[in-house]
C-alpha cells in the first residue's frame, strides 16, 4: 500500500522470510537513507547477510524510520565494502569487526586492500600460467611433463599455505607478509624447505649439547636466520609468526603433516636462544 509517498514494506524481521518487494528510497532532510531489501540490492548482498552483519556488530544503521525499519545511508556502502574485500582475503567477521572498530581512515584502508588484492591477483595470475605450461606441453608432445606439474602444486600449495595462516596476522602485518612473498618462489621455497630439514636433523643430533654451548648457538643462529628469510626483521610479522606456531594444535591437518617437529627440538632450539641473549 503507498503511505507518505512510498510503498510501505514489512521489515523481513517482522515477517520472518515473507518474500516482499524492494523499498523505495526514504528521504531524511538532504540525506539519502535506504531500507534494509533495497539497500541489499544495491549493494549485492542478501538480507540475511546484512541481518548478521547487524547482530556482531560489523555493519549497525545508525538511523531508524518512525515505523522501526532499519535505515543505511550513503556511508554504509563504505563500510561494507571493506566487509567485503576483508571476507574475500580469508579474514574471519569477528576480526573484521575488531579492524574496523580501529580503522578511522577510509583512504589508508583503501590503499591497503588495493595492494594486498594485487599481489592476490598475482599469486593466481602465477598459478594460471603454471597451468597454462602445462596444458601447452601436453597438447604439443602428448606426454605430461610431470615437472610442470611439481610447479602447479608448489605454486597452489604456496597460496594455501598462507590462507589459513591469515587469521593470526594483524592486516598491517598481513600486507607486509604479502610484500614479502613477491621475493618468493618455487626455487626459493625448494631451498628454504631443505635447510630447514637439515637444521632439524642437525638440532635432533645435538640435543644432548649444552644448550649454551658453542654448536646450540650456532643451531639458534641458523634457525633466526631462517625465520628471518620470512619475517624480513619485522616485528608485526614476527608477532603473527609467534601465535601461529603457538596454536599449532588448531592447525588444519595438512599443515600439521608437513610442519611436524618434535618438542625436544622446539624446546632445545627455545633454551639455546634464551641461553644466547
Amino acid at each position: 500500500m503507498l503511505c507518505g509517498g512510498y510503498k510501505k514494506e514489512l521489515d523481513p524481521d517482522v515477517t520472518s522470510g515473507l518474500n516482499v518487494g524492494v523499498e523505495a528510497t526514504v528521504k531524511i532532510g538532504t540525506k539519502e537513507t535506504y531500507r534494509v531489501l533495497e539497500f541489499a540490492k544495491l549493494a549485492g548482498v542478501t538480507v540475511r547477510a546484512l541481518h548478521h552483519y547487524d547482530r556482531l556488530g560489523l555493519l549497525k544503521p545508525k538511523q531508524r524510520s518512525s515505523s522501526g525499519y532499519r535505515l543505511y545511508s550513503n556511508r554504509d556502502f563504505g563500510r561494507l565494502e571493506q566487509i567485503a574485500v576483508l571476507k574475500f582475503l580469508g579474514m574471519p567477521l569477528k576480526q573484521i569487526r575488531t579492524l574496523l572498530e580501529k580503522e578511522t581512515k577510509l583512504g589508508e584502508a583503501l590503499r591497503r586492500q588495493q595492494k594486498v588484492l594485487a599481489e592476490k591477483r598475482r599469486q593466481i595470475d602465477q598459478a594460471i600460467a603454471a597451468i597454462s605450461n602445462a596444458q601447452t606441453s601436453f597438447e604439443a608432445t602428448g606426454e605430461p611433463d610431470w615437472n610442470l606439474f611439481r610447479y602447479v602444486i608448489q605454486e597452489i600449495e604456496m597460496q594455501n599455505n598462507m590462507d589459513w595462516s591469515k587469521k593470526y596476522y594483524s592486516p598491517e602485518a598481513q600486507a607486509k607478509v604479502e610484500e614479502r612473498k613477491k621475493l618468493w618462489s618455487p626455487d626459493l621455497q625448494e631451498r628454504v624447505s631443505r635447510d630447514w630439514a637439515a637444521l632439524v636433523a642437525d638440532i635432533d643430533a645435538s640435543l644432548s649439547e649444552d644448550p649454551a654451548g658453542a654448536k646450540a648457538q650456532a643451531l639458534a643462529a641458523r634457525w633466526k636466520s631462517l625465520v628471518g628469510e620470512f619475517t624480513g626483521g619485522d616485528p608485526a610479522i614476527q608477532e603473527g609468526l609467534n601465535k601461529m606456531w603457538s596454536d599449532k594444535q588448531n592447525w588444519p591437518a595438512p599443515a600439521q603433516r608437513n610442519y611436524q617437529i618434535k618438542p625436544e627440538i622446539t624446546e632445545f632450539i627455545m633454551k639455546a636462544m634464551k641461553a644466547g641473549k
